[in-house]
C-alpha cells in the first residue's frame, strides 16, 4: 500500500509532506501510486479536496482521530483524518495495491506487470487488504498518536514558530519509523 502523510496548519498551510511505502507483507517501503508521474500533485489535491469533509466531521465529532472520512474512487485512495488541539489537522492519503485482476488481457508491458505481482504479495497482509477494516483503521490510529507524539515534541521546541514548515530530519525520520512499524 502507498502512503501519502501530511500536516496542515489551521489555516490550510501544508507544514510536513511525506510519501512512503508499506514495509508489511514483503512491502520495501516504497511509494507505488497509481499515476506516478502525477502523483505529487494529484495527491495534495486528494488530500486538500477532503478538507472540507474534515472541517464538517470535526464538529459533529468530538474525537481527535476521524478515522477513513473520504474516498477518491478514480485513483482508489482513502483518506484518514487526525485533529489536534491547536488546530492542526493530520491527513493521510493510503492507495491499496491494483490487484492483477484489473489488469485486463495481460498484454500489457513486464514492469507493469511485475509490479502488480509486487503488490498481489503486499495485498495479503491484513493491513494492505482492505484500507476500510478495523485492523487498517487501528494501525493508522497508533501511526497518527505516535506521530501527534512527535509533532508535539517538535513544535515545542523553542526555534519553531507558529505555522512554520517542519524541516527537521529527526521528525522526518520518526514519522518514517512510525510508518514502518504501523502501516
Amino acid at each position: 500500500m502507498s502512503y501519502f502523510f501530511t500536516i496542515l496548519s489551521p489555516t490550510d498551510v501544508p507544514l510536513f509532506s511525506i510519501a512512503f511505502g508499506t514495509s508489511k507483507g514483503g512491502g520495501d517501503g516504497i511509494a507505488r501510486f497509481r499515476f506516478p508521474e502525477a502523483a505529487p500533485y494529484m495527491n495534495q489535491f486528494i488530500i486538500h479536496s477532503s478538507l472540507d469533509i474534515v472541517e464538517e466531521a470535526q464538529w459533529t465529532s468530538g474525537a481527535l482521530y476521524l478515522k477513513h472520512i473520504d474516498t477518491y474512487p478514480p485513483a482508489s485512495a482513502y483518506i484518514s483524518a487526525f485533529l489536534t488541539p491547536s488546530g492542526a489537522r493530520f491527513l493521510l492519503l493510503h492507495q491499496p495495491p491494483q490487484l492483477p485482476s484489473t489488469g485486463g488481457t495481460g498484454s500489457g508491458s513486464g514492469a507493469s506487470s511485475l509490479l502488480s505481482g509486487a503488490g498481489s504479495r503486499a495485498s495479503s497482509s491484513s493491513v494492505a487488504a482492505n484500507p476500510t477494516s478495523p485492523q487498517t483503521e487501528e494501525a493508522v490510529r497508533q501511526f497518527m498518536n505516535e506521530v501527534y507524539e512527535n509533532y508535539v515534541k517538535a513544535v515545542m521546541s523553542p526555534f519553531y514558530r507558529q505555522d512554520m514548515e517542519i524541516s527537521s530530519p529527526v521528525f522526518r525520520s520518526r514519522v518514517t519509523a512510525a510508518g514502518r512499524k504501523w502501516l
